[in-house]
């Protein structure tokens, strides 16, 4: 995948207001990569220490913190979601009906 395509993942991510989550496939479908959701988080992953990318905005499609390597990233992720007043209920999954940001919003114009 080429660095463009990371830096258009980024630009997308960086828009997602606090308080909101997007998916991987969301991202995708945003930078006109549908079905490419994975590269996604290969994107999000090559992100070094110094980096303005809210990362922890992401999550899968079925509102979960998606699992890492290192397992305490996932609770990582879900702590600094949660400073955000993002809440999980049922088996640790956010509800994107209240969460998700509507990419419509005026931020993304």
């Amino acid at each position: 995948m080429s660095e463009s395509i990371y830096e258009d993942v980024y630009a997308i991510v960086r828009i997602v207001p606090e308080g909101k989550v997007v998916t991987y496939g969301q991202v995708a479908r945003l930078i006109g990569r549908p079905r490419h959701a994975r590269h996604v988080g290969y994107a999000l992953a090559a992100l070094g220490d110094d980096h303005d990318v809210p990362w922890h905005r992401v999550i899968n499609s079925k509102g979960e913190v998606s699992t890492r390597a290192h397992p305490d990233y996932e609770n990582y992720q879900k702590m600094l979601l949660e400073e955000e007043g993002i809440e999980f209920g049922v088996s640790d999954r956010v509800s994107l009906k209240h969460f998700q940001w509507a990419d419509d919003e005026p931020e993304l114009a």
